[in-house]
Parts: structure tokens; C-alpha cells; sequence
């Protein structure tokens, strides 16, 4: 799939890629209209953009949205958390209250980077009613000069926001005028939370907007050991697993410096933990600068991890060194894979993560042993940037682990989330994202709360998730006394409806 560079706004994932946020029935079943929409037979939905043949996989609506977040928020979790760049906020205050939870995300990232730890720079415009009848351009012109003046940055993003896209002030003039006046790049990210339904788009703004004005045009050399790692804030595992392979990594985009992302053209391959976050970057680094993203399976898992290693491999030329590898990991681990099928035989587990990265999980479970028959995940992508059948998470978790019984799309909606625990009835849940834990305490159910991205990431990957459920599953007492002491807040007819996308059927009809 072309992307398109020469303009500074990026497609949305619905224009894109189809994306949907209301799904619900067997995984199978999805990747069954996710064919559709790759064109590959017929299908229902209007006409999409998500390759040339696309449709839309047909999409449950629902009345109203009380839990999700925006994409600025998540220009807010890759811009600014570059080291050496200020992330100004062309929004109101409020727009700010994410600065808090982020600054505290960033400080413990660099920390287990092995990073001096700071505090996040972040500036808002703090836009205010006069300014909504008036403008905020003058506003954002001094903000951006603060935010030189005080940091001396290596670049500056803007984040536009709802307010700023309804008054329709002129960011791209502002910006252009201050890149010349002050000689680094002031770069506009439009991510107006109205824009698209689904925060991911968010990613795909920052992305779009460090391709075309930081990474490198026309790099002189190339770094034949150095591979991009799209990355959030977690651990350093793919360091030490792709050393074996005589690789460097370059981790972008959090916690780089701006050097870092310019160099990115320069590298021998680009990979990521999930697709979901990664697949504009890598896909736009092989359209304009010929970097290859690695067409494979996501690294988890036994048989994930084995095609991820090989294909990185041939494609940076060490072919040689990959099957001894394989074969000592294989060696340390399957024992102690074997011991944790003993220990956590007969439970069952529930995953509520982003999409790729809730397919990855869900193998995960079912190779230490954990039976899974639902997951909820927060989008779904029928088709990823790259259109290349390799990097469908979905085929390969239905291919390698079988079929999820209830698998549900929902951007992290609470009162969906009783009905959906309510049907399987796990032992513990496994989630990246706040907000869904309290209530599954409420019913008795301990959660996993997965801050580091990269917990359940490779041949370790597995031995890491499988003690951390044997941990939380010593606090289940404590659950099932808070369970037995607190009330729902919802009605006794919304506690017996057993279809959890119930109310957005009737406002349908």
C-alpha cells in the first residue's frame, strides 16, 4: 500500500485500512471477513481504501463511547517522549491531563533503558474561549519559541487537537515560518481526536510526520548491523536476542533522540513488537528508503519466535547464525515451558490488549497451557500497510493455536466488559490499557496489568507470562472479597443481557 508523504495530514485507519471498533463472534470467523476486505473474495460494507480491492468488514456500532481515549493522546505516549524534542499541545488545558501519567511512564522507560532519567518537556497553547473566536495562531508561534528558548531542542512537534481543527487555525504556516527562523524542523502532527475513531491513528500521525521531516533523505552510508526497533517504553529484550545475530538496535520512537530517528533510513531492516503499532513506520522506511520490514509472524510463542528469527536473518544476511540459536533457546526453554503446563493446567485466561498484540498473547497462553476461549481486542486492522498475508497475526493464531470462541473488537467500553467476562468466566485477565482492571476486581477476577510491552516478548516471553499468572493468581482471595463487598453500577436488566453488543443492535434497528 502507498503511502502518501507529499501531505503533511495522514489517512485515518478507517480510510486506510478499513479499521472497525464493534466486532463480535469466533476469531475465524473474522479472518474470514478480514479476507474480504483484502479483496480476496466478496464481502459486505461500502467500498474502503485498504488496498485497491478493499471493503469494510462489516462493523457493530455502538450508541456512545465511554471509556476510550484519542490519538492525540497517543502523540502524546511517541513525540513527546523523544529525548532530545519539545511536544507542544495546540489544544486547552485539559488536553494536557495525560502530561501526568506519560511524564511518569517516560521516567520509568528511560530507567530500565539504562537512560538519564527527566521529565518529560511538554508546553500547551492552553487555548481558551477568545482564542476559539479569535485564533490561537499567535499563541502557537509563541509557544514554539518558548519551548526553543527554554530546552533548545533538536526538533519540535506541534499536536494539533479537537479545538484547534474546529477553528481551523493555519499550524502548517506558523510552523514553517518558525523552522526557518529557527533551523530545525517544527513539525505539525494532525491528530484531532474527532478525526478518526480509534486512538492508533495517533501513532500513525506521529509516524507520518518523522518520516517526512526528520528521518534522513539521502543517507550516505548504509548500517548493515543496525535494524529499527519500533518500540514503546518497555525492557531492552531485543538487544541481547538479536546480539546472536551480530545486530544493533536502533529503538524508536520513544526514548530516541532525533539522531536516532534520522538515521533510520540507514538501517538493515526495521521490526517491532506489534504490528499494530509499527506497520506505518516500517512500511513508509521500505517505501522511500528501501529499509525491509520484516514480512513474519510477531515474535512470540515458539513457533512465532522461530519464522520472526529466520526471516531476520535472511534478511540481513546471517543465515548461519540463526539455527544454533534457535536450537539453544529451544533447549533452555521447552523444560521449563513443559513445568508450567503442570502448574497452570486447567485454567483459563481472557486477554483485553490491542489488536497484534492480543493474537500474540493469546498463543502465548495456550503454549504454557491456559485454555482461552475470549479476547477482547481494542481495533481490528483487516489488512496492515505492507498487505502482506505474513504479517496477518489473526491467520497465524488461528493456524498455529485454533480457533477463540468469543472474540470481540470494542475500544475498551466498561459496560460491555461485564457481559464479556461474564460469558467465559476466566481465572485472571491479561491487559495493557487502564480502566478495565477495577471492574474486573469487582467480579472477583485478578488482572495482569502488562506495562512492559515486551513481559511476554520471545522464547523468555513465555516463562515470563507463565510465573507472572502463577503470581497474581496467589492474590484471588483478595479479589473474591472485594467481590463479595461491592455493587455494579449498572442495572439488573444491563447484568442479564447476555449480548454484550445489545444496545448497540437496538440503536440500529
Amino acid at each position: 500500500m502507498t503511502i502518501n508523504l507529499k501531505t503533511s495530514t495522514v489517512e485515518t485507519r478507517e480510510q486506510r485500512l478499513g479499521t472497525i471498533i464493534g466486532w463480535d463472534g469466533k476469531a475465524s470467523a473474522l479472518a474470514e471477513e478480514s479476507a474480504y476486505a483484502r479483496g480476496e473474495c466478496g464481502g459486505c460494507g461500502t467500498s474502503g481504501r485498504g488496498g485497491a480491492k478493499a471493503r469494510r468488514v462489516c462493523e457493530l456500532t455502538g450508541p456512545f463511547t465511554q471509556g476510550s481515549v484519542c490519538s492525540e493522546q497517543m502523540v502524546e505516549c511517541q513525540a513527546g517522549n523523544i529525548r532530545d524534542a519539545v511536544l507542544i499541545q495546540h489544544s486547552p488545558i485539559g488536553c494536557g491531563a495525560g502530561q501526568v501519567i506519560y511524564n511518569s511512564i517516560y521516567r520509568n522507560g528511560l530507567a530500565m533503558r539504562g537512560h538519564p532519567v527527566q521529565n518529560i518537556r511538554f508546553i500547551s497553547t492552553n487555548l481558551r474561549e477568545r482564542d476559539m473566536v479569535y485564533g490561537g495562531a499567535d499563541k502557537l508561534d509563541a509557544a514554539i519559541r518558548a519551548a526553543f528558548e527554554r530546552h533548545a531542542p533538536k526538533a519540535i512537534f506541534i499536536a494539533t487537537s479537537c479545538a484547534s481543527g474546529i477553528i481551523g487555525d493555519d499550524v502548517e504556516s506558523v510552523a514553517r515560518h518558525a523552522e526557518a527562523d529557527l533551523g530545525i524542523p517544527v513539525i505539525p502532527l494532525h491528530c484531532e481526536g474527532f478525526a478518526s475513531k480509534h486512538w492508533s491513528t495517533g501513532f500513525d500521525a506521529t509516524q507520518h510526520g518523522i518520516l517526512r521531516q526528520i528521518v534522513r533523505k539521502n543517507p550516505t552510508k548504509k548500517q548493515e548491523d543496525l535494524v529499527n526497533v519500533i518500540n514503546l517504553w518497555g525492557s531492552d529484550v531485543f538487544t541481547p536476542m538479536l546480539k546472536e545475530l551480530d545486530l544493533r538496535v536502533n529503538y524508536v520512537i520513544d526514548m530516541a533522540t532525533v539522531e536516532e530517528l534520522a538515521q533510520m533510513s540507514e538501517a538493515a531492516a526495521t521490526v517491532t513488537f506489534c504490528y499494530t503499532l509499527g506497520t506505518y513506520l516500517a512500511q513508509g522506511l521500505e517505501q522511500e528508503y528501501g529499509v525491509p520490514q520484516i514480512r513474519a509472524p510477531q515474535p512470540y510463542g515458539f513457533a512465532g519466535t522461530d519464522a520472526w528469527l529466520r526471516e531476520v536473518a535472511r534478511v540481513t544476511g546471517r543465515e548461519d547464525k540463526v539455527e544454533a540459536f534457535i536450537e539453544r533457546e529451544h533447549a533452555r526453554v521447552r523444560p521449563k515451558v513443559e513445568e508450567l503446563k503442570k502448574k497452570l493446567a486447567g485454567l483459563k485466561g481472557y486477554i483485553a490488549t490491542g489488536s497484534a498484540y492480543s493474537h500474540s498473547l493469546i498463543g502465548v497462553l495456550r503454549e504454557i497451557g491456559v485454555q482461552v476461549d475470549g479476547s477482547l481486542v481494542f481495533h481490528h486492522d483487516p489488512v496492515y500497510d505492507s498487505e502482506d498475508q505474513k504479517q496477518d497475526t489473526l491467520d497465524h493464531l488461528i493456524e498455529n493455536y485454533g480457533e477463540v470462541e468469543h472474540f470481540t473488537v470494542g475500544n475498551r467500553q466498561q459496560f460491555q466488559f461485564y457481559n464479556l467476562l461474564q460469558r467465559v468466566n476466566p481465572d485472571f485477565i491479561i491487559i495493557r490499557h487502564n480502566g478495565l482492571s477495577p471492574l474486573a476486581a469487582r467480579l472477583g477476577i485478578p488482572a495482569i496489568p502488562l506495562g512492559d510491552e515486551l513481559h511476554a516478548f520471545g522464547y523468555q516471553g513465555m516463562i515470563n507470562l507463565g510465573e507472572a499468572i502463577l503470581a497474581v493468581l496467589q492474590h484471588r482471595k483478595f479479589h473474591q472479597d472485594i467481590a463479595g463487598r461491592v455493587k455494579l453500577p449498572y442495572k439488573k436488566s444491563w447484568l442479564a443481557e447476555k449480548d454484550p453488543f445489545a444496545l448497540a443492535r437496538v440503536a440500529a434497528e
